[in-house]
């Protein structure tokens, strides 16, 4: 939205006033992406210089030099506000170098803390003549609000810097934003995962969901089982996560405010870990012969635990995160049923011929392992399906069903007083021709039926790359900008985003700020970008 004038003005003066728009170059941007709570901007603007601009900290701020993440974040955002920026030889400009400062503010000192479910993003942002205060209550908010500042922004056709007068009041919709990235049906290198997080930073995303491991390989590196890596990977030294590079990733996104939650999931899709831990996986059978091949983890051992309870504890050191992805989903009975001694336990447990009960089992076994851990375990929608007893902190994760399906899902899920995270409808990993983000864009993720105490346990959502056909040549531009449809359900407010047509044009400019910021994001449709892709 833009202040023109707040009287009514007859149309030759109105035809005059655009005359004298056009004539001066004068300028609005289309918005920032996701669209914040509160926006307001007029056209009165203010020349920006990079040999006269600043940031800084305000005298009361909690903060101060010194602090990780800003002192970070300034570097960063200063070389994407003045994307050709040389040492000062920059292009022919018309206007004074008048000084600008943004000064920071934020009322707690959390700079060398991690981001978790509870860090607040909220920020207060205001533009004026020769200043911008930037108010937050956590340095991840100051970082969210430094996002916003940079997409104010523009060049005029002369290649000089502007910004508009602006206020911004903005916090986050759902406290939940992420991303998940498969790592195990292709290997994607850390350059391409620490890209993705910077592209999910400035679509405000703030979870990555690892999913690190799956049936085709098994590419971290176990410092206490390193087997699993060293027979499970696609190749044991090339296709692998050092303890190193999962360093630098959380390193990474901690700078961005992004947490990271990986994903170890089991007692399925786990054939790559059965290389490398032997008697882990259940012996198939035919007949009364074993058949040479193998299913689920095993939940009949006692070894299974004991190995789960000393992957689990070094994982939980190394992921800072206080959640942890457990997974549970398409468990096939199979096997189980072929395997006599499986059949045996049952029988000695009582579970009858209900495998879902063999599976309740396992799964309430592992959340206690990862409980007594002190992490909050997320889990697939499957769980909670088949019945199984699982604590009530635990967070449920919608990823299947069309949308009739998962809102009667979210609607079950929360009248059990469950929290969850809804993905069904942002399987991007699905391509489509044409504008397929507008599907995104329409999700409601609180429109089933349930009490307004229900729809607060919807805490977020997440969308979804999965691996099958993606690898680090077609990540990005299958990512981006069809991801940041879903970053501005997740975060904006639903009654003032509702129109997919008064989005596509801010979409648009996004899309080419990404572009100009080096991310290969994909076109929406025909057109172009002032300042096009340049290459690798």
């Amino acid at each position: 939205m833009f202040v023109l004038s707040s009287k009514r003005c007859n149309r030759p003066k109105f035809d005059l006033l655009l005359l004298i728009i056009l004539a001066l170059g004068l300028h609005t941007v289309e918005g920032v992406w996701p669209l914040p709570q509160a926006f307001t901007t007029s056209l009165e603007r203010y020349p920006l210089n990079s040999q006269a601009f600043y940031f800084g900290y305000g005298r009361q701020s909690a903060a101060q030099p010194g602090c990780s993440v800003l002192d970070t974040a300034f570097k960063r955002y200063f070389s994407l506000i003045f994307p050709d920026y040389t040492s000062g030889n920059g292009p022919l400009r018309f206007h004074q170098n008048k000084p600008f400062t943004v000064e920071i503010s934020v009322d707690h000192d959390d700079c060398e803390s991690y981001p978790n479910e509870d860090s607040s993003e909220r920020y207060n942002l205001s533009v004026s003549a020769g200043k911008a205060t930037l108010n937050a209550e956590t340095v991840w908010g100051a970082v969210r609000g430094l996002e916003s500042f940079s997409q104010l922004v523009y060049q005029d056709e002369f290649g000089s810097y502007f910004v508009n007068k602006t206020e911004i009041e903005d916090f986050p919709r759902f406290q939940f934003r992420g991303i998940l990235l498969d790592t195990s049906r292709h290997y994607l290198p850390v350059p391409a995962i620490l890209e993705t997080l910077d592209a999910m930073a400035y679509s405000k995303f703030n979870v990555f969901h690892w999913h690190i491991v799956d049936d085709p390989s098994f590419p971290y590196q176990s410092s206490t089982f390193p087997d699993l890596s060293n027979k499970g990977a696609f190749h044991p030294m090339t296709h692998i996560y050092t303890q190193s590079d999962v360093r630098r990733v959380i390193s990474h996104a901690r700078l961005w405010g992004i947490r990271v939650i990986p994903e170890f999931d089991s007692p399925g899709h786990t054939q790559s870990w059965g290389k490398g831990q032997p008697d882990l996986l259940t012996p198939c059978y035919s007949g009364s012969t074993p058949s040479g091949t193998f299913g689920p983890v095993n939940p009949v051992l006692p070894s299974t635990y004991q190995f789960m309870t000393k992957l689990f504890k070094e994982v939980s050191s190394v992921f800072p995160d206080s959640y942890i992805h457990l997974g549970g989903d398409e468990v096939g009975f199979t096997c189980w049923r072929s395997n006599p001694d499986v059949r045996a336990f049952m029988h000695k447990m009582g579970f009858g011929a209900n495998f879902a009960k063999l599976e309740a089992f396992y799964i309430e076994s592992i959340v206690n392992i990862t409980s007594a851990l002190n992490k909050t375990s997320i889990v697939w929608q499957d769980v909670f399906d088949y019945h199984e007893r699982i604590p009530k902190d635990t967070v449920l994760h919608i990823w299947k069903g069309t949308p009739a399906n998962y809102k009667e899902e979210l609607s079950r899920m929360t009248k059990a007083g469950m929290r969850v995270v809804l993905a069904a409808p942002w399987y991007i990993n699905h391509i489509a021709y044409g504008q397929d983000w507008r599907n995104s864009y329409t999700v409601q993720p609180q429109n089933f039926s349930g009490t307004d105490e229900q729809k607060k346990l919807v805490i977020g959502g997440e969308v979804a790359m999965w691996g099958e056909y993606v690898d680090a040549t077609n990540l990005t531009p299958r990512l981006w900008p069809r991801a940041s449809a879903g970053a501005e359900r997740l975060w904006s407010d639903e009654k003032q985003t509702s129109s997919v047509d008064k989005a596509f044009p801010r979409l648009q400019d996004f899309r080419c700020m990404l572009v100009r910021r080096g991310i290969r994001a994909e076109p929406l449709y025909v057109g172009h970008c002032k300042h096009e892709y340049q290459g690798i």
